[in-house]
């Protein structure tokens, strides 16, 4: 079955559908007829935005939050739908898009209950019958330009707690993802939200997005996706003081010490690199092993690949899905191919593709300034490399202009400890997967994954929605 899926402005679906998005396992099933917006639609949805935000800043924290609420019961009954609407439209299995869209659920629930909680402070005063308290006030109209990667995921953590700060908000979802970002959108306005509050403009970064970020009355643009694009918005709406929010690249790492659980090191690997079909930023795509154990970790990992064969997300058995896209297969492609002409080996995978479907890849023997090991691949494809011990791994591991995640497996506490303290990455796993992460802990990375100010998910998220505005309060009293 086909969906339109229209723009939403003022609380209208609105627009003509033009962009046609096909299931990347089947090219047969037309999955979406979308709208593909320019800098007209994104201005009328700034104006709408920017009519409905001061009444949704003045509705008290406690209805906005309950807004929230509604909405993820809503988007909970409605998972199974939406996540077969996410696996043909991105190409996840249907246990990830399920999980992606219960993640979603449980962001509403979360910042929804936030609505009943204590925000600012009260200070001492060093002045006599005075009281100091703070205030968190709304930016005013914000933009959030999203990725295809996790459609709804993403957008919800974001869009939530600029919601219930008292924030409208116009969304630039991917291209690619238009039918799965309809969702959430439709959950919301059903569970209440007034219209205006939240806008959905559909369309191309460098039209629609672009007129969002350069917009002057749009406060704040928060952006995930490549590096080169969020460098470019925050140039393009810093020149106008906005406050900006961006999550990157990554070029993940994992140490692999000789201590470690070869079998257990190994599944972590691997449902880093392959699972999500290894696009996600957080994706484990480098790991440096010491020499005691390198050997049998290979054999394991090799082992643990064969667990990941791709398939249509559809399929109950799939594990993992296909690539996104022909645009991103050639990406993928193009690393593995000059890989190979600069004398790398393959121990899995790098064979001919089957339409989308590529076999995870395990690199081996490739130089640590290859391309395959500094850049971003953004696909099942992982490179090992030997180091001597901890200290050259940490160095390898913080030798990249990313800085988004690392991890390291190890039985050993004080080797867990050291990395954790010198690794120069946002965020640190021990004996876990790259991915997956806790929606009430602060998210964000370092250097070029990142702009190092404002982290996204849990409370950390609010501080970027919202401005601190300090009150004394005067009690003189009588005669």
């Amino acid at each position: 079955m086909t969906t339109t899926v229209q723009n939403f402005i003022a609380g209208l679906w609105t627009g003509d559908p033009s962009y046609e998005r096909v299931n990347p396992a089947d090219p047969s099933d037309l999955v979406a007829v979308a709208v593909s917006s320019t800098g007209k639609e994104a201005g009328a949805a700034v104006a709408a935005a920017s009519d409905a935000q001061s009444g949704w800043a003045g509705t008290a924290p406690t209805a906005r939050g309950r807004v929230l609420l509604d909405a993820a019961e809503l988007l909970g009954h409605r998972a199974q739908e939406v996540a077969l609407d996410l696996v043909r439209e991105e190409g996840k299995t249907r246990t990830e898009a399920l999980g992606e869209v219960r993640r979603a659920a449980d962001v509403l629930r979360y910042f929804g209950a936030q609505g009943w909680r204590a925000t600012g402070e009260v200070l001492p005063s060093s002045f006599p019958d005075t009281m100091v308290y703070t205030r968190r006030e709304a930016l005013g109209v914000v933009a959030v330009v999203t990725p295809w990667n996790f459609p709804i995921a993403i957008p919800a953590w974001k869009i939530a707690p600029a919601l219930v700060s008292g924030n409208a908000v116009v969304w630039k979802p991917a291209e690619l993802t238009s039918l799965t970002a309809s969702h959430l959108v439709r959950s919301l306005a059903d569970a209440g939200l007034p219209p205006g509050v939240l806008n959905l403009v559909n369309g191309r970064g460098s039209e629609a997005g672009e007129a969002l970020v350069s917009h002057p009355d749009v406060a704040a643009v928060s952006f995930t996706g490549s590096t080169d694009v969020g460098l470019h918005i925050h140039e393009v709406a810093g020149r106008r003081r906005a406050r900006v929010q961006l999550e990157m690249g990554g070029k993940n790492a994992v140490v692999v010490l000789d201590d470690a659980d070869v079998a257990r090191a190994a599944a972590t690997v691997a449902a880093g690199a392959f699972g999500l079909t290894g696009q996600a930023c957080t994706a484990t795509s480098r790991v440096y092993c010491t020499p005691g154990i390198i050997d049998g970790f290979l054999a394991s990992l090799e082992k643990s690949a064969g667990e990941f064969e791709p398939g249509d997300g559809r399929k109950d058995d799939v594990r993992m899905g296909p690539v996104v896209s022909d645009a991103q297969l050639r990406t993928i492609r193009g690393f593995v191919e000059k890989a190979k002409n600069d004398g790398a080996s393959f121990l899995h995978g790098a064979d001919e593709p089957d339409g989308l479907f590529l076999r995870p890849t395990i690199v081996t023997g490739a130089k640590p300034t290859a391309d395959i090991v500094r850049n971003e691949v953004f696909g099942p494809v992982v490179a090992v490399l030997e180091v001597p011990d901890l200290d050259a791994a940490i160095d390898a591991v913080n030798d990249s202009r990313y800085g988004l995640t690392a991890g390291i497996c190890t039985r050993d506490l004080a080797s867990a400890q050291e990395f954790a303290a010198r690794a120069k990455v946002g965020v640190v796993k021990v004996n876990r997967p790259t991915t997956g992460l806790d929606l009430n802990a602060p998210f964000g990375g370092v250097r070029d994954s990142s702009t190092n100010t404002y982290r996204e998910q849990g409370m950390a998220a609010v501080e970027f929605y919202t401005w601190s505005k300090t009150v004394y309060l005067g009690h003189d009293r009588p005669g």
